[in-house]
């Protein structure tokens, strides 16, 4: 047989045909290298702020935008990670949708700042929690937060009127008030008054612009605890229903009473809805800023107790039916004098909002039930969880209602014998 060598041509193309065979093979064999997800770097970040303490959201190392967000959430869910180690991953999620549905610049949201960079932040804060009651009315606790809250936000307003004129009315004129009834009151009713109208009355006219800037950032901080805590878990559920909570729950997020909170809920039972309401009420006062208050209380020497006082003379939340902590517990003392019982009866509070016993009571005692009866008529209740929230504020503010308190000073501290 006579040998037919292939041209050079084919030869180089034979060559050429063989190496991209090989290379096709090593390719098949060649182990598979992945691409690290991008969720991983957000794996087990620990919350830096989550009692509001700062500016921004739980850890400056997590995103600011809900699909970057989301896209890390999806990853670590289609690969199987277990909740635990997205938990600020998911609380941020969900805290960046709470605050762009709220209108709420989150990065600019700093307490630190003062008044002016956050005064529209706090009337929003309670603005957004009447709209989210008002789009889902089973959210019951938004719906008494934004009411509430209102007396809140109208302290935090005569806050900053007074620091501007503070020898004129507000917390000078009320503590020069009640020092002037106890110099007309006998000594041994005096020495049984709670300690907190006693200070007041001694302290009360050296309070500064700076004791009242220093409470103002203490109310701001404990005011966006709370919506760090229990906003982006209602957004969550108006979402995503029972199982977005349910991972919340698994991440950490929340604890068992929170969780069984948004069982109840999901019930759709009347009885759901007021255990939701009760345990939601008890996170928010008892888990959440019962630390803040304590702090707050016992801040400033002495005015951070005369401050938290002031505040609960002057609160009024908005809930129809509801008592000022002045009516619900007025300070009532007794003491013998020369062989006869004398009684001193008083229109202020015997006890302090920042007390965390104090508050529970008169929370569980005159305000949930206030607010639940209102539930239980819900066309009243949609009229009055419909009220422009500017409305409530300028109602409440003490500057306001200071000639009515004045004069309820005088004409309700009553001595009988």
């Amino acid at each position: 047989m006579v040998h037919t060598p292939f041209p050079p041509r084919a030869r180089w193309l034979t060559r050429v045909a063989g190496l991209f065979v090989c290379l096709a093979l090593a390719f098949v064999w060649m182990p598979v290298v992945r691409a690290e997800a991008v969720y991983t770097t957000y794996l087990d970040l620990p919350v830096v702020n989550g009692d509001g303490a700062a500016a921004g959201g739980l850890n400056p190392e997590l995103p600011s935008d809900v699909s970057t967000l989301r896209a890390a959430i999806d990853g670590a869910r289609a690969d199987g990670v277990a909740p635990r180690h997205y938990s600020a991953l998911l609380h941020q999620y969900w805290l960046v949708v709470a605050t762009g549905n709220a209108d709420i610049d989150l990065a600019a949201w700093d307490p630190n700042l003062g008044v002016a960079a956050n005064s529209r932040t706090f009337t929003q804060v309670y603005v957004n929690y009447l709209r989210l009651t008002n789009a889902h009315p089973e959210f019951q606790w938004t719906g008494l937060a934004g009411l509430a809250g209102g007396s809140f936000a109208s302290g935090f307003f005569d806050m900053s009127d007074v620091t501007t004129i503070l020898s004129v009315p507000g917390i000078h004129q009320l503590g020069a008030a009640v020092a002037d009834l106890l110099r007309i009151t006998p000594p041994q009713l005096v020495d049984l008054l709670p300690g907190d109208i006693r200070l007041l009355a001694a302290e009360g006219s050296r309070l500064t612009s700076d004791d009242l800037s220093w409470f103002r950032a203490r109310l701001m901080i404990m005011q966006k605890h709370i919506f760090l805590d229990q906003v982006p878990m209602h957004e969550a559920y108006a979402a995503e229903g029972l199982p977005a909570i349910e991972e919340m729950y698994a991440a950490g997020v929340l604890d068992r009473n929170a969780v069984q909170a948004w069982r109840s809920l999901d019930s759709g039972t009347a009885a759901g809805a007021d255990d939701a309401l009760m345990r939601m009420t008890d996170r928010e006062q008892n888990q959440i800023i019962a630390d803040q208050w304590d702090a707050t209380s016992e801040g400033r020497g002495a005015m951070g107790r005369v401050l938290t006082y002031v505040s609960t003379v002057a609160a009024k939340p908005a809930v129809p039916g509801v008592r000022a902590p002045g009516v619900f517990a007025p300070t009532t003392v007794s003491a013998v004098m020369d062989g006869h019982t004398v009684s001193l009866r008083t229109p202020l509070p015997s006890f302090n909002w920042a007390d965390r016993d104090q508050r529970w009571t008169y929370i569980t005692g005159d305000l949930v039930p206030c607010y639940s009866r209102l539930q239980a008529n819900p066309g009243f209740a949609h009229r009055v969880l419909s009220v422009p929230f500017a409305e409530d504020l300028a109602a409440g503010r003490l500057l306001t209602r200071l000639p009515d308190l004045l004069a309820d000073m005088t004409s309700q501290w009553q001595l009988t014998a």
